[in-house]
């Protein structure tokens, strides 16, 4: 009886104490006291506990022998694991060779992007996905995302972050600009648009193609625009017009057997125009007429109508004012319509009428002597007291020839005993002083003649 109870309780012991091969589990865990008296005088190791993946080991003296001195154990982790030492051995001194636990797979920590960032699902461990971004206004160069590998790598380098956004920069919005009175220009103002980086926020450059601000801009449309840099070179250019508008009155012309000057641009705002009336016209109308802000005219048409001689004066002066300003004056005086010397200067001037003309030359002529003597205008005749006057204001003698001339204010500037020729006539008059500003108008007027 005492036999078969003995014989059973060593199998129920056998029965607990074994385990199975690989499993790296045992019954009785770490309990060093039944070890002992189990194995007692064999060196024995704890038994190998591995989180996080599996253990196998192998021992000759069999399977109950497992973490017994000479075991060696063979250590495999999970996914994403590894060992520090895939093998193990239970060593005299009741410890392993070496540390046997699983630890999860890490990769080096990343670096971090200048002007940006990452995110990552589980940190540095493996398998770990992390995504790179950019801070505003710098866009990622290289790869968006790095895994953590089996290898302890990463699948990807870190990108950069690169400012390839251009800055922003908003130009003025004028509206049109209206010449001031007399010009043709207009003084336009604007405040510099400030650029603005979406990177760093510093410009290098603000770059105006046109005319700066406070400048004077002649009428018409103006092309600008701005263009500003940041430190990566990228650039953005905004463009504007500056339009200058002119007031202008409809067109004026020079009135027949006139002329017409006008400053500034003829037409605009503020411009004045002077009337003046050829010789034997007589100016009606305004003599000067100035464009509006309402876009018309100052004063009234302008006319030159023939002169109208009135030659039932009482007086020489009377007849002579009428000339003044206007007129220039050649008096040929003669005792006889006879005389030699009146003759040939007569017919001289008949075919020089045209350069008499150009010249505003009036002839007056003094024939006969009083009281037989006789005046003429051309066709119109002077009494014989008025032309005895005229002879006497200018101290003219009666019984020889003699010609003056008198310029447009009534001087006497020449005095001729004998005939003289056009030519030489007309050459004394373009040395008159105003006869230079006379010049210019009929020359702008295509006013000439072959005389």
């Amino acid at each position: 009886m005492d036999m078969c109870v003995l014989v059973l309780l060593l199998a129920v012991q056998l029965c607990f104490c074994s385990g199975y091969e690989g499993s790296g589990q045992y019954a009785y865990g770490d309990d060093e006291d039944w070890y002992t008296r189990t194995y007692k005088g064999t060196p024995w190791c704890a038994p190998i506990k591995v989180k996080h993946g599996d253990v196998s080991c192998r021992n000759p003296r069999g399977e109950h022998y497992k973490n017994v001195m000479g075991t060696r154990c063979k250590i495999r982790c999970k996914e994403g694991y590894e060992a520090q030492s895939t093998e193990v051995v239970c060593m005299a001194s009741k410890h392993w060779s070496s540390n046997y636990a699983c630890s999860e797979i890490r990769c080096p920590k990343l670096d971090m992007p200048i002007n940006g960032g990452y995110k990552c699902s589980g940190g540095s461990y493996y398998n770990s996905r992390c995504e790179f971004f950019c801070a505003p206004g710098f866009s990622l160069k290289g790869q968006k995302f790095a895994t953590c590998r089996y290898n302890k790598a990463w699948s990807s380098t870190v990108p950069t972050c690169v400012d390839i956004d251009p800055p922003k920069i908003k130009c003025p919005n004028l509206k049109d600009k209206w010449a001031e009175p007399g010009k043709l220009t207009m003084r336009v103002t604007w405040d510099t648009p400030e650029g603005v980086d979406t990177a760093d926020g510093i410009l290098t450059d603000v770059i105006l193609k046109g005319k700066p601000s406070k400048s004077d801009f002649p009428e018409g449309l103006h092309k600008m625009s701005y263009t500003v840099f940041d430190r990566a070179g990228n650039k953005a250019t905004c463009r504007f017009t500056v339009r200058v508008r002119v007031r202008r009155c409809s067109p004026l012309f020079p009135p027949d057997n006139g002329y017409m000057k006008c400053d500034s641009d003829k037409d605009n705002y503020g411009a004045t125009c002077e009337f003046k009336c050829t010789g034997g016209y007589e100016l009606q109308g305004s003599a000067a007429r100035v464009c509006q802000y309402g876009l018309t005219w100052s004063g009234s048409d302008t006319v030159c109508a023939p002169m109208n001689i009135n030659v039932g004066v009482r007086s020489a002066a009377a007849l002579l004012d009428q000339f003044y300003e206007k007129r220039r004056l050649l008096i040929i005086s003669a005792p006889t319509a006879a005389n030699h010397n009146y003759r040939f200067q007569m017919t001289n001037l008949q075919h020089a009428q045209c350069g008499l003309d150009l010249r505003h030359v009036t002839v007056i002529e003094l024939v006969g002597t009083y009281p037989a003597q006789i005046g003429r205008i051309r066709h119109r005749l002077l009494p014989p007291g008025l032309a005895l006057q005229i002879r006497l204001l200018l101290r003219i003698p009666q019984r020889s020839f003699q010609m003056v001339l008198m310029d447009k204010q009534g001087m006497d500037k020449q005095r001729y005993p004998f005939p003289i020729t056009a030519a030489e006539l007309f050459t004394t008059i373009d040395t008159f002083p105003l006869r230079k500003d006379e010049m210019v108008l009929q020359q702008e007027a295509g006013q000439s003649c072959q005389s």
